[in-house]
C-alpha cells in the first residue's frame, strides 16, 4: 500500500469518526440545533482544518513518501508545486516543500468555504419551498454532506487525470468559471424561486419512482400497504444531492487554480464541506444581510478563471500562492465589509415552516 493511499485512507477514517460525533453526540438531546450548537461545532470543524494545516507544514512530504531530493523533485514537476529545491538540502528543500503545500491547503479551503456560502442560499430555498420542518434539517443536511463527499472524491481524481493527461484542459475549466462568475454578477439581483412542481427532480422522481404525498416525520421512506414509497424528504434530500453536483462544477475546478495535487484539493474540500452544515445553521437566518457577497462570489470565479487562463504569463512574473490568497481574503473580506457598513433596508427572508404538503407529489 503506497503513502498516498495510507493517508488517504486515514483522512477518510478520520472524517467518518467526526460525523459519527456529530450525529450521536452534537445531535443526541434535540432534533433542532440551536445557535449555540452551530456555533462550537463551526469553531471545531474550523479548528480542526487549522491543525490539518499545520500537520501539512511538518510533515506534508510523507503524503507522497518524499525521502530524496530526486522524489521531491518528482513530485513538484507531477503536481506543478511553485518550489525551488536547494541542491543538496533535502531539509531545507522538504520544509519549503511542505510550506507551500500547507498555503495551497489554506487558500483551497477558503475557497471552497467560501463558495460554500453560495450553496446555502439554495438550501434555504429548498427547504422554505418544500416546508421542511426545521427539526428536519439536521438529518438532510448530515446525509446530503455524507454524499457529496462521495461525488467530491470522485471528481477530484477525475478532475486531476483529465489535467495530468490534457493540460489544455485549464484554460477550458477557466473560461467556464469566468463565464460562471459573469453570469453571478448580473444575475446577483434576481429574486431566486424552487417551483416545487416543475423541479427536475421531483419530475423524474414521479415519473419512475413511487412517491408519497406527506411528510412522515424525518423518515426518507414509508411502507403503505405493502408497498414502499419515497417521502418528501427524501425528494428534498436528492435535490439538494443534485445542487452539489452542480456547484461542484464550479468549485472543484477552482481549488485546481490553486494546486494540482488531487490530495491536497481534496482534504481542502472536504473540510469545507463538513463545514457547511454548522455554517448552515448559523447563516440561514441572517443570510439575506450579506447583500455584497453575491458580487464578492461573482469576483472570486472570475479572478480563479483568469488566474487559471494565465497561469503561465503569471508563473513567469513570479504570482505566489501567497498573492492569490491575498486577493481571495480580500475580496471576500471587502463583500463582507461592505455589507455591513452599506445594510439593504428591505425585510429579511426567513426560513419558515409550512405545515401544508406538497400535495402535488402524487402517491
Amino acid at each position: 500500500m503506497t503513502n498516498e493511499s495510507i493517508f488517504l485512507l486515514g483522512f477518510i477514517a478520520f472524517i467518518l469518526i467526526i460525523l459519527a460525533l456529530d450525529l450521536g453526540l452534537l445531535n443526541k438531546k434535540s432534533d433542532t440545533v440551536s445557535m449555540k450548537q452551530a456555533g462550537l461545532m463551526s469553531f471545531f470543524v474550523v479548528a480542526l482544518s487549522m491543525c490539518f494545516y499545520f500537520v501539512l507544514t511538518h510533515y506534508g512530504h510523507l503524503l507522497h513518501g518524499i525521502d530524496s531530493i530526486e522524489k521531491l523533485q518528482e513530485v513538484i514537476s507531477r503536481h506543478h508545486h511553485p518550489v525551488k529545491i536547494i541542491p543538496g538540502d533535502l531539509g531545507s528543500s522538504i520544509y519549503l516543500y511542505n510550506q507551500n503545500l500547507g498555503l495551497e491547503y489554506l487558500t483551497g479551503y477558503v475557497v471552497e468555504y467560501a463558495l460554500s456560502v453560495d450553496n446555502i442560499f439554495v438550501i434555504v430555498l429548498v427547504f422554505t419551498a418544500f416546508g421542511v420542518a426545521p427539526r428536519n434539517y439536521h438529518r438532510v443536511l448530515f446525509w446530503g454532506i455524507l454524499g457529496a463527499i462521495v461525488m467530491r472524491f470522485l471528481f477530484i481524481f477525475l478532475g486531476a487525470a483529465l489535467i495530468h493527461k490534457f493540460e489544455w484542459i485549464m484554460y477550458v475549466f477557466g473560461a467556464f468559471l469566468v463565464f460562471t462568475g459573469i453570469k453571478m454578477f448580473f444575475d446577483k439581483d434576481n429574486d431566486d424561486k424552487i417551483d416545487t412542481q416543475k423541479h427536475p427532480v421531483v419530475k423524474f422522481a414521479n415519473r419512475y419512482f413511487k412517491v408519497h404525498n406527506h411528510f412522515v416525520g424525518n423518515k426518507f421512506f414509508v411502507k403503505i400497504n405493502g408497498i414502499t414509497k419515497m417521502t418528501p424528504l427524501f425528494l428534498v434530500l436528492i435535490i439538494i444531492e443534485f445542487t452539489d453536483l452542480i456547484f461542484a462544477v464550479d468549485s472543484i475546478p477552482a481549488i485546481f487554480s490553486v494546486t494540482k495535487d488531487p490530495y491536497i484539493v481534496f482534504f481542502s474540500n472536504i473540510f469545507a464541506i463538513i463545514g457547511l452544515r454548522s455554517m448552515f445553521f448559523l447563516l440561514a437566518g441572517v443570510i439575506d444581510k450579506f447583500r455584497f457577497l453575491k458580487i464578492g462570489l461573482a469576483l472570486l470565479l472570475t479572478f480563479i478563471g483568469l488566474k487559471m487562463l494565465f497561469h503561465e504569463y503569471l508563473d513567469r512574473l513570479g504570482f505566489s500562492t501567497t498573492d492569490s490568497l491575498f486577493i481571495i481574503v480580500g475580496i471576500l473580506g471587502g463583500s463582507i465589509f461592505l455589507s455591513l457598513v452599506l445594510p439593504e433596508h428591505k425585510k429579511a427572508r426567513k426560513l419558515k415552516y409550512n405545515p401544508k404538503n406538497d400535495d402535488h407529489l402524487r402517491k
